[in-house]
């Protein structure tokens, strides 16, 4: 997912493993809106980050018994417990030795692309399990349960860039990490014009589908960007809880539309979790949703701007 700009600042530069890009609808206010993001980008990195033996999520990780954590990180885990109690579980924030198992246990960038040796998929000890008590900012988890909080931190910090921004600079402002995007304040008008891919950083040239958005967030998932191969298997970042392995194939990306990014994150996961489920599912939320099947083949449903590729049966949003 990307967007283009218009008349208005656009800044880019790695963050979290992935792309970070800000869009300010008045120049004038970039360098605040930058620093924002930045300050956002580095408090959740050390926050939630499972690859920094410092991060509070790795320190939650490894203790033994209850621990105190800070207001971020608080916000971060009650984010993740809302995610997986909307999606039934299809969304666990306990996936962290799963995906572990599945070879994705250090930063993406140094993941070995092929490894012959056949994996063992674990699966997740639930979220039920957690205890979390909210006003004492209190949390234990019980022995062998670990957190993985990359379904929803992210776009958490996206959601956290954008309002803080458009709070210190009275403008608009579109923050997208790594294809999750969220926007604050007044949009340009005609809305942000956002391209619709399977890879976050495909050049927006207009050979794909691109929406209007005026407010709330938008998300993709998907299977193709971040994958890799062991044991003659090509596996992904997305993990089914039930099963401790990735989703039986069905879906190549989702993209969602959503009141917040964090909301349509969770949504496109589960979506790409759920397989054939996700088109009632996404029907029953009226949320705007656009599904890429393993075959390149389209379905949008909740109201998504159809597009040349869609399956035109549902491309008023009803599902067959």
């Amino acid at each position: 997912m990307t967007a283009a700009a218009v008349r208005h600042s656009t800044t880019t530069f790695p963050a979290l493993g992935t792309t970070a890009v800000l869009l300010v609808a008045d120049p004038g206010g970039t360098a605040t809106a930058l620093r924002v993001l930045e300050e956002e980008l580095s408090a959740i990195d050390l926050a939630c980050s499972r690859f920094r033996p410092d991060s509070e999520l790795s320190r939650a990780n490894r203790a033994d018994g209850p621990v105190t954590v800070g207001p971020l990180f608080a916000e971060a885990i009650e984010a993740a417990l809302r995610a997986a109690e909307a999606t039934d579980g299809a969304v666990d924030p306990t996936v962290g030795p799963a995906v572990s198992a599945l070879g994705y246990d250090r930063t993406f960038a140094s993941v070995r692309p092929e490894d012959v040796a056949p994996v063992t998929p674990v699966r997740p000890s639930g979220w039920r399990c957690i205890e979390w008590h909210a006003r004492a900012r209190r949390l234990r988890l019980p022995p062998g349960t670990a957190l993985d909080l990359g379904a929803t931190a992210k776009a958490l910090a996206a959601d956290r860039a954008a309002e803080r921004a458009t709070r210190l600079t009275g403008c608009g402002v579109l923050v997208n990490l790594g294809g999750d995007l969220a926007t604050a304040g007044p949009a340009p008008g005609g809305g942000w014009q956002v391209a619709i891919a399977d890879d976050h950083t495909a050049p927006a040239d207009g050979a794909g589908p691109a929406v209007s958005v005026r407010s709330g967030g938008l998300a993709t998932s998907g299977t193709t960007v971040r994958s890799w191969r062991r044991g003659g298997r090509t596996l992904h970042h997305i993990v089914d809880p039930a099963t401790g392995d990735i989703p039986v194939p069905l879906w190549r990306t989702v993209s969602v539309a959503a009141a917040t990014c964090v909301d349509a994150n969770t949504a496109a996961t589960a979506a790409v979790v759920r397989g054939a489920q996700a088109l009632s599912w996404l029907n029953t939320l009226r949320l705007p949703a656009r599904l890429v099947r393993t075959d390149g083949s389209v379905v949008v449903v909740g109201g998504w701007p159809p597009d040349p590729a869609a399956d035109p049966a549902r491309a008023q949003g009803g599902s067959r």
